[in-house]
């Protein structure tokens, strides 16, 4: 009888499964010590990670996919079949999708100072992480890195996985800035970029602008003392500010007149009677600002801000030996088309193989995560190049 029920439950789950799509589960990776790009030494790193599909036995079947700014390594799939919330890029990646798991092995990894390191479902090293010399957090001695640094920290899981060589690396906003860099350091190991929404070949000194602003709020609150905080009171109203104007500079004016338009944020309370009554819009970003401030963290937000600001790989384009795929969005006002289009014409002068379309939506910059199914034929197409 207990393998009749067995059987049972098995039959009844896995087509849930099935419908469900992938499941994946959360593992850890952890280098002993890693020094970065400026020389600094930091131990014990411990970065979480998932992977998709199998391995082939000569290692070279395999995609990375680094994630967003304040994103993680869920890139799809579900830790439990009955999660309503798949990853974040599940549209594209999956058994005969875009990015097909039943022919490519993919894996994804949490970036040094991920802004998400108070989820157990989060492996990083950061200012919030305890330095073992001390035992206690790092706060403002963690060291400045760069994307290179998260690259490299990256290659180390790869060389663990057995890795021989990536098919492609693809990413979105901060993993598209990953995944040039991944061709510009390892150029011999790397096959393929699929750069999505992202600002091409460097960060241009509008989108440094645009990141500062985003961290002054943080730096701003009584409670940052300087990114030492930790084990005292938090610069949350800070952090909250900062989320709400990464959210508000990552959308379109379309988004907002289309889902808020001039609403009230309650009725009877026009914003014209009195300072303290708001529009529907400002009510949204305020609330979502401060629900996100208690699951992030203010020091990482800070330090992932300054990896961003520091990319620049236009002096080394010519390291580049990988065909890339750019896909900007079309309304995005953070990273817009012309970035990519800068960095194509310079590729394709140099020789690279390169293509490039752009994403339809009213989203904006999230337009390459909300709508990156709309580009399944041609990821799917260029990586069959």
């Amino acid at each position: 009888m207990r393998h009749v029920i067995a059987g049972l439950a098995f039959a009844l789950l896995a087509p849930l499964a099935a419908a469900q799509g992938l499941l994946t589960e959360k593992k850890f990776f952890t280098l002993p010590s890693y020094t970065t790009q400026n020389g600094k030494t930091i131990k014990s790193v411990r970065v979480g990670y998932e992977t998709y599909g199998k391995l082939n036995a000569a290692g070279t079947n395999a995609i990375f996919v680094p994630h967003f700014f304040s994103g993680n390594s869920h890139a799809a799939g579900r830790y439990k079949a009955d999660e309503k919330a798949a990853g974040y890029w599940d549209a594209i990646i999956g058994p005969g999708k875009a990015i097909d798991t039943d022919k490519y092995f993919l894996f994804s990894a949490d970036t040094l100072v991920n802004v998400n390191v108070k989820s157990p479902m989060v492996g990083t090293a950061g200012p919030a992480t305890i330095n073992p010399d001390t035992g206690k957090p790092y706060g403002s001695s963690f060291p400045v890195v760069s994307m290179k640094d998260f690259v490299r920290v990256h290659k180390a899981l790869a060389d663990a996985l057995g890795v021989k060589k990536l098919t492609a690396v693809a990413g979105a906003s901060g993993g598209s800035i990953q995944a040039m860099e991944w061709a510009v350091e390892y150029p011999d190991f790397v096959e393929r970029v699929i750069h999505v929404i992202g600002p091409g070949l460097e960060i241009q000194p509008y989108s440094i602008g645009m990141i500062d602003a985003w961290a002054a709020p943080i730096k701003l609150d009584p409670n940052w003392k300087g990114g030492d905080y930790y084990g005292g009171a938090e610069p949350l109203d800070g952090l909250a500010q900062a989320l709400k104007l990464v959210t508000l500079t990552t959308v379109h004016y379309q988004w907002a007149e289309k889902l808020h338009g001039y609403k009230w944020a309650e009725e009877g309370k026009n914003p014209g009677d009195a300072m303290g009554n708001l529009f529907a819009v400002q009510d949204a970003l305020d609330k979502s600002g401060k629900a996100r401030a208690s699951s992030n963290d203010a020091g990482h937000f800070v330090w992932l801000a300054k990896a961003n600001e520091l990319y620049n790989v236009d002096h080394e384009a010519n390291r580049i030996k990988a065909k890339v795929l750019f896909l900007p969005a079309k309304t995005d006002l953070l990273f817009p088309p012309e970035f990519s289009r800068k960095a194509a014409d310079k590729l394709r002068a140099q020789g690279n193989h390169v293509e490039l379309y752009e994403i339809e939506g009213t989203n904006g910059h999230l337009d390459g995560i909300f709508s990156i199914a709309k580009v399944s034929d041609p990821i799917r197409a260029f990586l069959a190049r």
